[in-house]
């Protein structure tokens, strides 16, 4: 794994196509943590159940313009809260910008957003790898951002069965994974006790 420093942050790839930002988004962790808390006022956390009926560990919601959901019908992404009905809450003017600026330090200019997923792991959730691949097409990147407690990612190959590589992830680092990289299978252990309550994700995507 490379390791090379651009604006003062430090930037490790992965594999081409997916690079670790360490601390991109610490200086400002506390107001990104606030503005998930005025979303959440507005579309609260819920732990969504996958087409096969497992409700999973991690509470999720979303903004933007389209938020994905999970229910009995499948994966996909919704306009409106399947649980109140509403459009979802508007996209932070500094979610969108940090979103724009991780993107482009990793090699993707020109980054659009038009949902963020925003997840809230507590201790003993995890996420089992995955590919994201609800999305209209694969060219925008993805772009993940780690608040609150540590976790480790598990970044794994185009196959869900690859031996993923694991990372420790702190408050404010950044992934970016898109090109080639763009539909590996990714996760997250089972998050440990730590100082703090919980950890956030925001997921940052161009589903249409």
């Amino acid at each position: 794994m490379r390791s090379l420093l651009i604006s003062d942050k430090a930037i490790e790839t992965i594999e081409p196509g997916a690079r670790l930002l360490r601390g991109f988004a610490g200086g400002e962790a506390a107001e990104l943590v606030e503005e998930v808390a005025r979303i959440a006022t507005l579309a609260p956390f819920r732990q969504m159940v996958t087409p096969g009926g497992f409700r999973m560990s991690v509470a999720m919601t979303n903004c933007g313009g389209l938020g994905w959901i999970t229910d009995r019908k499948g994966y996909r992404y919704e306009p409106r809260d399947p649980d109140s009905g509403a459009a979802w809450p508007d996209m932070p003017t500094r979610f969108r910008a940090l979103a724009d600026r991780a993107a482009e330090a990793a090699g993707f200019a020109g980054f659009a957003p038009d949902s963020c997923l925003i997840n809230r792991y507590v201790h003993g959730a995890r996420m089992s790898p995955h590919q994201d691949r609800d999305e209209k097409d694969f060219a925008a990147p993805i772009v993940s951002v780690s608040l609150g407690l540590p976790a480790t990612f598990l970044w794994g190959g185009s196959k869900r069965g690859d031996r993923p590589k694991r990372f420790r992830l702190e408050s404010g680092d950044v992934v970016v994974w898109g090109g080639d990289a763009r539909l590996n299978f990714h996760g997250v252990d089972t998050l440990a006790q730590g100082d703090g309550t919980c950890r956030y994700n925001l997921t940052f995507r161009k589903a249409k």
